[in-house]
C-alpha cells in the first residue's frame, strides 16, 4: 500500500515519514506488535520445559517459528476464526511438530499475552527509545541555559514585563521540568508488570498443570524481564499503565510549554529568538518575507491533540467485573502517543540547537520598562529601612511618573520623603536602584545549580 493511502496523518506525514522511521517501526507497528506476543508465547514454553512439561525441542521449534510469523499472516488467520490472540497461537502452532502443538499457549488466557507483550513492548520502548531521545533534548537545553546564563532578559508575567532575569535561566527552568518527567518515565516503565494469572486471575487452568502455579508465573515474567502483578483479574491492573501514560502525557505538556514560549519571543513585536531557517524554506505562500516557528508551532499542536487522550487511559481503569472487552480497541492507539512525544523531542532538539538568540533585541526590548523595574526593589528596600506604608508610597510614585510623563527615577529622586531612606541605602542597594540590569537576584547562580543538579543526576 502507498503511504499516501494510510488514513492517519501520524502515518502518512509525521511517522511514516520520519527520519526514525525504522527505530520507532521496531517498537509501534503492527509487527512489532505480534512480535511482542510471541516474545509471551515463548516465554511460556520456556517456563514449561523448565519444569519438564515439554521439551527443550519444543522451545527450539517454537523460538524458530516466531521468527516467521507475520502480522499479515496473523490477521489473516483471524478473519477465519474471529479471534486475534487464538489466530496468533494458530500461526506459530502450524509451523511446529505436532509432538509441540499442544504447549502453544498452553493454560494461559488472551490476556496473559497481550497484557504481559505490552508491558515489555512499553517498558522497552521508553528506556531504549524514548527516554534516550528526551536525555538529547535535556543535554542541548542544559547547553543553551549555561551559554545563555548572563544574557539579559525581562521577565514576564501575564504576559508583561515582571522583573529581570537571563535567558538561560528560563531555559533552565524548562530544563528541570523536563529532567523531573525523565525520571518519572524511567520509574513507571520499571513499574510496568505481566501475568499469567488466567481468565479470572485465579490461576484456575494453571492450578491444573503444577502445584506452584504463582511461582510459574514469575519464571515466566523473569524470562522477560517484568515482574508479575500482585493481584490481577483477566487483566492486569490498570494502575502502573496509567501512571506510564500519564507520565508521558504531562511531559508532552513540557515541551508543549516550552514550543509555546519560543514561539512567542518570536513575535514580531518581540523578536528575541528565531527559529534557523533553511536556504530554501518556504515561509508563507503569499508573504515571502515571512519567517514562521514551524517546529514550535507543530509541537504544540501535537500536544493539543494527543493530550486529551489520556482520557481514555483514565477511562480504561474501569473493567466490569474480572475483564469488560472495553479497553481492548482503545489500548491499540497507546503506541500513537509515545511515537508524538518522541517525534516532538526529536523535533524540539533539533530547534533549540539551532536557536538564534538576539540579545540586543533582548536588551532593547529590557529597556522599554526598565524605569519601572526598580518599583519592586525601591519599595523592598524601604519597607526593610522601616518606612511605614512602603508598596502604597512606591505606587503613588509609579503613577505620578505615568501621568506627568517623567522617568520613574527622577521623580523617586524627586519626591521629598525619599530623602531621608535614600541616606540610609547601603553603595550595593543604591546601585540596584539606578542600575535596573542588575538586579538579578541570584539568576546566573541559580541556573548554574540547576544545571549542574540534572547533569550529575541524569548522568549527562
Amino acid at each position: 500500500m502507498d503511504l499516501f493511502d494510510n488514513v492517519s496523518p501520524l502515518d502518512y506525514r509525521y511517522y511514516g515519514r520520519s527520519k526514525s522511521f525504522e527505530k520507532l517501526k521496531e517498537y509501534f507497528s503492527e509487527n512489532s506488535r505480534i512480535k511482542y506476543f510471541c516474545l509471551a508465547e515463548l516465554a511460556l514454553v520456556k517456563a514449561l520445559a523448565r519444569r519438564n512439561i515439554c521439551t527443550e525441542k519444543t522451545v527450539k521449534e517454537v523460538g524458530e517459528a516466531i521468527q516467521k510469523v507475520t502480522a499479515e499472516e496473523v490477521y489473516a488467520e483471524e478473519d477465519r476464526i474471529k479471534h486475534d490472540i487464538r489466530a496468533l497461537a494458530n500461526c506459530i502452532r502450524s509451523k511446529v511438530s505436532e509432538e509441540s502443538k499442544p504447549f502453544i499457549h498452553f493454560g494461559a488466557t488472551s490476556y496473559d499475552i497481550v497484557d504481559t507483550a505490552n508491558a515489555l513492548r512499553f517498558k522497552k520502548a521508553s528506556l531504549e527509545l524514548v527516554v534516550p531521545k528526551l536525555l538529547e533534548l535535556e543535554k542541548t537545553l542544559i547547553e543553551l541555559a549555561l551559554r545563555e546564563k548572563q544574557t539579559l532578559q525581562i521577565g514576564r508575567t501575564h504576559g508583561q514585563h515582571a522583573e529581570p532575569l537571563t535567558f538561560g535561566f528560563a531555559i533552565a527552568s524548562i530544563a528541570s521540568r523536563l529532567a523531573g518527567r525523565i525520571k518519572q518515565i524511567q520509574k513507571n516503565s520499571e513499574g510496568l508488570v505481566g501475568k499469567f494469572s488466567g481468565a479470572v486471575g485465579a490461576y484456575n487452568a494453571t492450578s491444573l498443570l503444577v502445584e506452584d502455579p504463582l511461582k510459574l508465573e514469575e519464571e515466566i515474567l523473569e524470562e522477560l524481564g517484568l515482574n508479575a502483578s500482585i493481584s490481577s483479574t483477566q487483566i492486569v491492573e490498570a494502575e502502573p499503565l496509567t501512571d506510564l501514560m500519564h507520565s508521558l502525557t504531562s511531559c508532552f505538556g513540557v515541551l508543549a510549554n516550552l514550543a509555546d514560549d519560543l514561539r512567542h519571543l518570536q513575535r514580531s513585536e518581540i523578536s528575541e529568538v528565531a527559529e534557523s531557517f533553511g536556504k530554501e524554506q518556504v515561509g508563507s505562500s503569499t508573504m515571502p518575507h515571512k519567517r514562521n516557528p514551524i517546529n514550535f508551532e507543530n509541537v504544540k499542536s501535537f500536544w493539543k491533540h494527543f493530550m486529551p487522550r489520556m482520557t481514555s487511559v483514565y477511562l480504561d481503569q474501569v473493567s466490569e467485573h474480572q475483564r469488560d472487552l472495553t479497553n481492548s480497541a482503545s489500548q491499540r492507539f497507546l503506541p500513537e502517543l509515545f511515537v508524538a512525544l518522541y517525534l516532538s523531542a526529536e523535533r524540539l532538539n533539533e530547534a533549540c540547537k539551532k536557536l538564534v538568540v538576539d540579545k540586543e533585541r533582548m536588551l532593547e526590548n529590557f529597556g522599554k520598562n526598565k524605569d519601572f523595574i526598580i518599583a519592586e526593589p525601591l519599595y523592598i528596600l524601604l519597607a526593610f529601612h522601616k518606612h511605614p506604608n512602603a508598596h502604597e508610597f512606591v505606587k503613588q510614585l509609579t503613577l505620578k511618573a505615568q501621568v506627568e510623563k517623567k522617568p520613574f527615577t527622577k521623580v523617586v529622586q524627586e519626591e521629598p520623603e525619599m530623602q531621608e531612606y535614600l541616606k540610609k541605602f547601603s553603595k550595593e542597594q543604591k546601585e540596584i536602584i539606578a542600575n535596573p540590569e542588575k538586579y538579578l537576584g541570584k539568576a546566573v547562580e541559580k541556573t548554574e545549580k540547576i544545571c549542574e543538579h540534572w547533569k550529575k543526576e541524569l548522568a549527562l
